[in-house]
């Protein structure tokens, strides 16, 4: 089991920045794969950035240039994924989840929210 604890949401204005972090603990030798999606009322939940586990990303379009991800492996058996946010928009309101997945294994964390206020 891998456990994913988000923190980092809140609410910025228009232009303001904001870091997101996820903590994976557990059996996080199973997760190849972390990332952060969200979800803003009325939408389906859409990717918004990704890593791998050899530190390739992948960002939504609307996010490129905006949003920075990274990831630390495996300090005190803990992966840690953040998603640096800067120019936020007010379209970037929606509730952020953490996921970790790898083979079988497929994990989310609770999501956290981001408001940005115009």
């Amino acid at each position: 089991q891998v456990q994913l604890v988000e923190s980092g949401g809140g609410l910025v204005q228009a232009g303001g920045s904001l870091r997101l972090s996820c903590a994976a603990s557990g059996s996080v030798f199973s997760i190849n794969n972390m990332g952060w999606y969200r979800q803003a009322p009325g939408k389906q939940r859409d990717l918004v950035a990704s890593i791998t586990s050899g530190g390739s990303t992948n960002y939504v379009d609307s996010v490129k240039g905006r949003f920075t991800i990274s990831r630390i492996n495996r300090i005190n058996n803990k992966n840690t994924v953040n998603l640096q946010m800067n120019s936020l928009k007010p379209e970037d309101t929606a509730v952020y989840y953490c996921r970790g997945w790898g083979g079988w294994s497929d994990y989310w964390g609770q999501g956290t929210q981001v408001t940005v206020s115009s």
